[in-house]
């Protein structure tokens, strides 16, 4: 401990964290300066001892990992980043908080700012993250660690609040930590009891220590945490130590502590006012008329903590090199997997499924997964305690336990948020590619972080089967009628709901090779036929015409197991000497990217169309100008019964083509499909 920064020296550099980051939030008239002020203490310590990071190479794949999970807390990260010499945040952009196009957005997100190492926001988030990335750092250093060599020795830091507490995803998270005794995962909580409510004796009375405990963490308290960094210092030397177990270390603070607001939930989430600032710098030593002020001897104790990172990031350089000398295959391997590379032609391992046997789409997927798995040494996956279910598993392949850290399965248990977002964290990491399974319906469950696959370019695939009213027996209450709107919904996300096992294997290539795009599968649990015409390489379009006859009178279009109902009406209407062209359309979003006039040969003006699909509705009159689906919850039988009872049948399919068409008679219909912006109407 004699290595201890002098108390003068560190009250002025934590005193110039706390005034720094509240000039920011005062400046911006917006943003949260309470908890900023409050881990001030807690972040320069860990700063000057123990955090690895450099702003000379911000995607150093061995740096520790800092996930902000109260992101609203996000000046004092930006203030740790100018400090620490990142050339994408210079005074002015600390001085820009929470404004457009600044590189201090009012939340931390992962490619917009060096040095962000996961996009939290929504609470509990970052929390997860944080699993993510210590389950990536101890699967690869199984892999790729030899003896001394070791080029994945890092931790993951986080801070949390009462709010990601609150949420359940992080028990889902710490739950899965704690089975997986993952030790290099060191949350620090901010136990400020304070929510914007107010005290969290309105909401939170919990034993958190007890909790954590309960859920396999190894927890310290630390009941001085606004003042006492040789305390904070030595609790996180003793996390450093635990070797089978995640810890927590519960840092009792004062919210807004030195302010007007100190302990108080008005200094949550609002700027604090010219005259509580000024109270805040006079208690901090420093000119309360000064503003953005860091002290020389405070900027040259941060230069000090670049500098010895930088050393770090050299050394580990120069042992890669040794390593690439010694062992080549593996670093080669390394290598393609950090540019997103894989081992062979992904189409050559595609399964081309040229029998004419039936098979529900989730036996498909299983396959694919099966096929391509062995190429993409990057690949890990998992699924949320339904794997016969969703048929995520690969044969041969060892699950990832704290025996067997080379396992590339996961068994996430019962957790689909917590495995959404813990996937996130894998790829947040850098060097991984996952998918995830779940059923359709509890993607709803996993929401909120598949939203931020999206919105964090997160390449993540989300397996997700029993995808409609075709799940049969198991009624409403697991028939997601509705998912795939909401899923479509989501800017960034392409949801690909093939017909058969080679719109299957279009969908794996598709999702593959997407890089800054998450993709949803939604597949069948019922047995679907092998579709005349279907197409891997056609898939990628998003929609294609199966068959179509001279001058066709009506457009038929369906997803997934509803393809075959088009297929079967065409047959019925052609027998009425009325013309078809059928089509497939496995995903909006991929169609949606063609260039207008393949669209407009799929979708022609002046021929009515009609759209089927075993889900809601809403969305496909952008595309048909009758919709034929779900106007309302399942039910529970037989999947045929249930078709049957919801006149999602070829039957309807024909009496509505053959209406259809006798109301655009007289007039044409107009063409659906509105030219993008940036295209001109033809």
């Amino acid at each position: 401990m004699s290595n201890i920064l002098k108390p003068h020296l560190q009250h002025i550099a934590v005193g110039t964290l706390r005034c720094l980051t509240a000039d920011m939030v005062e400046k911006a008239k917006s943003g949260h300066p309470g908890m900023p002020i409050g881990m001030s203490t807690i972040a320069f310590v860990l700063w000057k001892y123990f955090y690895r990071a450099s702003g000379k190479d911000p995607t150093w794949i061995n740096r520790d990992r800092f996930i902000l999970s109260n992101g609203h807390g996000c000046a004092l990260q930006y203030a740790l980043l100018h400090l620490t010499g990142y050339e994408s945040m210079p005074m002015e952009q600390l001085q820009k908080l929470r404004t457009l196009d600044s590189n201090t957005p009012g939340h931390p997100e992962w490619f917009h700012t060096d040095g962000v190492d996961a996009t939290t926001g929504p609470l509990g988030q970052g929390m997860c993250n944080s699993i993510g990335m210590a389950v990536a750092e101890c699967h690869l250093s199984k892999r790729f660690n030899r003896n001394e060599l070791k080029l994945f020795d890092h931790y993951t830091y986080v801070f949390c609040g009462d709010g990601d507490l609150m949420e359940g995803m992080s028990t889902e998270g710490m739950s899965f930590a704690g089975h997986q005794q993952l030790n290099k995962v060191i949350v620090f909580y901010d136990d400020n009891r304070i929510t914007i409510d107010g005290s969290t004796d309105l909401t939170f009375t919990q034993d958190t220590a007890m909790v954590a405990r309960g859920l396999g963490w190894h927890v310290i308290e630390v009941h001085d945490a606004d003042s006492n960094l040789l305390r904070i210092k030595e609790a996180i030397e003793t996390a450093r130590l635990v070797t089978n177990k995640p810890s927590m270390i519960i840092c009792k603070t004062t919210i807004g502590y030195g302010t007007k607001q100190e302990g108080t939930a008005k200094a949550h989430g609002t700027a604090l006012g010219e005259d509580s600032v000024r109270m805040l710098k006079k208690f901090c030593g420093f000119n309360p008329d000064d503003h953005f002020i860091i002290p020389s001897i405070v900027r040259e104790e941060f230069e000090k903590i670049s500098d010895r990172n930088a050393k770090y990031l050299q050394e580990w350089n120069d042992m890669t090199q040794k390593y690439a000398n010694s062992h080549k295959s593996e670093w080669e391997m390394l290598m393609r997997m950090r540019r997103g590379e894989i081992e062979d032609s992904l189409e050559k391992f595609l399964p081309k499924f040229e029998d004419e046997k039936s098979m529900a789409t989730r036996m498909c997927s299983h396959e694919v997964l099966n096929g391509i798995f062995k190429i993409i040494p990057a690949m890990v996956g998992g699924s949320a305690d339904l794997t016969p279910s969703n048929l995520t598993d690969i044969e041969g392949q060892k699950d990832f336990q704290p025996h067997s850290r080379e396992g590339r399965y996961f068994r996430f248990g019962v957790r689909e948020h917590g495995m959404c977002s813990i996937s996130n964290g894998i790829l947040y990491h850098g060097l991984l590619r996952t998918y995830v399974g779940t059923f359709l319906n509890f993607a709803s469950y996993g929401l909120g972080a598949i939203r931020l696959s999206a919105l964090a370019q997160l390449p993540n695939i989300f397996v997700l089967t029993h995808d409609s009213i075709g799940l049969g027996e198991d009624g409403p209450t697991h028939q997601p009628i509705e998912v795939l709107t909401a899923l479509r919904a989501i800017p960034n996300m392409n949801v690909i709901r093939p017909a058969d096992g080679r719109e299957t294997s279009g969908a794996y290539l598709s999702a593959i090779k997407t890089l800054k795009t998450p993709t949803c599968l939604a597949l069948s649990r019922q047995n679907v036929p092998p579709i005349k015409n279907s197409s891997i390489e056609k898939t990628l379009k998003g929609a294609y015409i199966l068959e179509q006859d001279e001058n066709p009178d009506v457009i038929l279009v369906a997803t997934g197991s509803e393809v075959q109902l088009i297929v079967e009406a065409k047959k019925q209407l052609n027998e009425r000497q009325i013309n078809v062209r059928t089509i497939s359309m496995p995903s909006w979003e991929l169609f949606d990217a063609q260039p207008l006039e393949y669209r407009q040969e799929i979708f022609t003006a002046g021929i009515p169309c009609l759209s089927v699909e075993a889900a809601s509705i809403i969305g496909w009159s952008k595309y048909s100008h009758h919709q034929i689906g779900m106007l309302n919850f399942g039910a529970s039988g037989k999947y045929t019964d249930v078709y049957e009872k919801n006149q999602i049948t070829t039957r309807n399919v024909v009496e509505s083509s053959i209406k259809l068409i006798d109301r655009y008679k007289k007039s044409a219909p107009s063409l659906i499909l509105a030219p993008l912006k940036e295209e001109k109407a033809l």
